[in-house]
């Protein structure tokens, strides 16, 4: 166990030991009759059967609440049978539990017994029932009241010489309401230190759609999905991470589309999927999802990429009409540059990096050259590496070439991974400085917004580990175990003053705090908000930038319980005691109000208390409009992207973090990664069995991962190899176990989105 005693006894990674690991081959499927009976398993233990069955029927519809796991969009008609997947039913239920903790709990286990749990068992524990305190020295949490916790937030950050030695973190699962408020405080604190869970994930995205496109979002709705003509699907896992995007892929399949998978491992979810509400995934063989898998070497989608355009550009030459010349000529700019850069590179070369077969480029090639209608679908597989932003970039330019931009069944899609974190984005969630914004902010809520632009998730890292920051505040989330160099961003936090935690179950990043630390329970996305008496609803965006309506229906496990929008305006009341320009009391009794002024101040936003309701509205979106004016020339952007470049030596491989089918990002509802064969164990590697030969590996064997970067080494300790139908050279492991291995200070180019899926490591044997 990793223990670090900087302040308290505390192990940081949580223990190390192996619980009875039973191996099967990987499942040929997704879905079907075992994920019903795998949610429903979850949801009963957690929920009880009656309280699981009707909770259901309000998740994803119109009147009811957005699902608190990934952003993937609901339908125009949601299913009435069920409008959500095995994942979804289990965050809800992870959620909903009727398992809770409280005071008398914490009296009885020290924060350095409870850091000997696994994260799976800190998350079984329950939901968080009241506000707490870890006082300096103690190594128990206490009971405070919400007066006295506001009251030592509020006196700590008048205590700091600069706004800027406090940060103020902000997960993905909040609503817009919350973000909107959390950053209209931080900012009349004085500060843009508002580093987000997108830093993590999907910044590299945001970059490089903004870069070329115009805008950080993607370019498709839910229903091009249905009647694409092909449909890439690159660097993700639907089946464990979006499932619901399976029946999106279905019906493309069924109109006639075809799939295309790039990813080092060929995942269940794309290889078929039996869904679960038609007759064929009950009972049948379901469908096939992809037509081609292109097992690509971790992070070399640039050069395979740059080979399946060089054949295009052939294709074009003897056949025609392959690149849409017109579109090229009308709405972009660079395409010339980009052919002629395409000549300095070898095909022996591109096709050597990839490591894809040439017939399956061909076929890829041949595909893609008679098509129009084409989506690229991606998520973390693209963007946590050191060229995540080139890697989209290079994407984009493929689908520029082709004219399969703002066309029906054409464009980008970015597949978020939280369920509100690209509206957290629009709403103000940025800790860079958008003029206009802060601009709109000073002409309707009457004071004036920092002009310094704040520190991302690696600043932040980085201020607190140098004692430049002094307190760290976290709006939902488990920052310790989502960001990367595990053992650096406790010390990081180990050395604030105060921490705070706005949660709704336990956590590491509870255990592992300042000298002084806060829980503060809140409302999970199930539950009923009741203020003034009057029945409160909040709204979310998602991955496809609509807008809509989410309203609990359960009653809150604790009356000391209080909704995000109501502790934000709690503390910006007690902050500025009744004298500022905003009414914060005001905000926190109607939601209405807060609607009102997201629409004055955030872009594209309007009336949306009303527009909101039921199927909701989509935000403006430049490239559905062919509007490229913002852009350079007035047209979307042709780029050149260069070669990853990783120099392993000669006993270093290339390894990336996955999910387990059984985890949600950092909270693990189980262990069994039922997909992959591997049940009842997280600390596994996955690897080829021909690397394992070569290096005298047997099947389960104990070994060690390590990384070097910078002359400075990091270790994960104990973890069973097995093999996988995995390139050979590369690896894949669970996070955020296996975080520790990610250097704080590598990340990609102009994002700094950690380089969690290439990491340079090695397999050290045990004995």
């Amino acid at each position: 166990m990793a223990k670090n005693t900087f302040n308290r006894n505390i192990c940081v990674r949580g223990p190390d030991a192996f619980n009875d690991l039973k191996v099967t081959d990987p499942k040929p499927y997704a879905a079907g009759r075992e994920g019903i009976a795998a949610a429903m398993k979850h949801s009963f233990k957690e929920m009880g059967v009656v309280r699981a069955m009707t909770t259901l029927l309000h998740m994803n519809q119109k009147e009811g609440f957005d699902c608190p796991s990934c952003a993937w969009p609901d339908p125009e008609k949601p299913s009435k049978l069920g409008e959500y997947c095995e994942n979804g039913v289990k965050a809800l239920a992870d959620e909903a539990t009727t398992s809770h903790i409280g005071a008398d709990f914490f009296g009885n286990y020290s924060v350095e017994e409870l850091s000997q749990r696994s994260d799976y068992d800190l998350n079984a524990l329950g939901r968080l029932t009241e506000p707490l305190v870890l006082r300096e020295g103690s190594i128990y949490y206490s009971p405070i009241t919400w007066e006295e916790a506001f009251t030592l937030i509020a006196d700590e950050l008048r205590a700091l010489q600069d706004p800027n030695e406090a940060i103020f973190y902000t997960s993905g699962r909040s609503s817009n309401e919350a973000a909107f408020l959390y950053g209209l405080f931080v900012r009349a604190f004085g500060t843009n230190n508002l580093p987000d869970c997108s830093n993590m994930c999907h910044e590299s995205s945001g970059v490089a759609l903004s870069e070329t496109l115009g805008i950080g979002k993607g370019s498709v709705k839910l229903e091009d999905l249905y009647g694409a003509e092909v449909i890439i699907v690159a660097g993700q896992n639907p089946g464990t991470n979006h499932p619901r995007m399976l029946s999106a892929l279905e019906k493309c399949k069924e109109n006639g589309g075809s799939i295309i998978s790039i990813n080092p491992l060929e995942e269940s979810g794309l290889v078929n999927f039996k869904n679960p509400q038609r007759l064929k995934g009950l009972l049948g063989s379901g469908e096939k999802i992809t037509d081609l898998h292109l097992a690509v070497n971790i992070n070399q989608d640039i050069p395979l990429l740059k080979l399946i355009l060089k054949k295009l550009v052939v294709l074009d030459k003897t056949e025609g009409n392959v690149f849409d010349q017109k579109f090229i000529a009308t709405y972009t700019t660079g395409a010339e540059d980009l052919l002629s850069d395409l000549d300095t590179y070898a095909d022996e070369e591109l096709l050597k990096l990839s490591g894809v077969a040439v017939e399956s480029i061909d076929a890829a090639a041949k595909l893609l050259a008679g098509k129009k209608k084409i989506i690229v679908c991606w998520a973390m597989g693209l963007t946590q590496h050191k060229n995540g932003v080139e890697t989209i970039r290079e994407y984009v330019n493929l689908l520029l070439l082709k004219g399969a931009i703002a066309k029906p069944f054409s464009g980008t899609c970015p597949v978020r991974g939280h369920s509100n974190v690209q509206g957290d984005r629009s709403v103000g969630i940025m800790h860079y400085v958008d003029t206009a914004f802060n601009k709109r902010i000073e002409t309707h809520l009457g004071f004036t917004p920092p002009s310094e632009e704040g520190v991302d998730v690696v600043g932040a890292m980085e201020a607190m580990h140098e004692g430049k920051a002094k307190i760290f505040m976290a709006l939902g989330g488990n920052f310790l175990m989502a960001a990367s160099d595990t053992d650096y961003t406790a010390e990081a936090l180990q050395r604030c003053k105060l921490t705070v935690q706005v949660s709704t179950k336990l956590n590491r990043s509870h255990l592992v705090t300042g000298k002084t630390a806060l829980i503060l329970p809140t409302y999970g996305r199930s539950e009923k908000e009741v203020k003034g008496g009057k029945e409160q609803f909040v709204t979310v965006e998602n991955s496809m930038g609509r807008v809509r309506q989410s309203k609990g229906v359960l009653k809150a496990p604790s009356e000391q319980l209080k909704s995000e929008p109501e502790l934000i305006t709690g503390l910006a009341d007690v902050y500025f005691k009744g004298e500022h320009p905003v009414n914060w009391k005001a905000l926190g009794s109607d939601y209405n109000r807060i609607r009102e002024l997201i629409d004055k101040v955030a872009k594209g936003f309007e009336n949306t208390g009303e527009r909101a309701r039921g199927a909701g509205y989509y935000l403006p979106n430049n490239v559905r409009q062919l509007d490229f004016s913002k852009l350079p020339g007035g047209k979307a952007q042709i780029t050149l992207n260069k070669l990853p470049e990783h120099k392993l030596e000669a006993d270093e491989y290339m390894l990336m973090t996955i999910r387990s089918h059984d985890q949600f990002n950092t909270t693990v509802y189980g262990l069994d990664d039922r997909y992959r064969g591997v049940y009842n164990e997280r600390r596994v590697v996955f690897m080829n069995p021909e690397d394992m030969a070569e290096r005298g590996l047997e099947k389960m064997e104990v070994v060690h991962l390590s990384s070097t970067y910078d002359a400075k080494t990091r270790t994960a300790y104990n973890f069973k190899v097995l093999p996988y139908k995995i390139p050979k050279g590369n690896l894949a492991a669970y996070f955020p176990e296996t975080n520790v291995l990610v250097p704080y200070n590598h990340y990609a180019d102009r994002s700094k989105t950690p380089i969690s899926k290439s990491v340079k490591v090695r397999v050290l044997k045990t004995q």
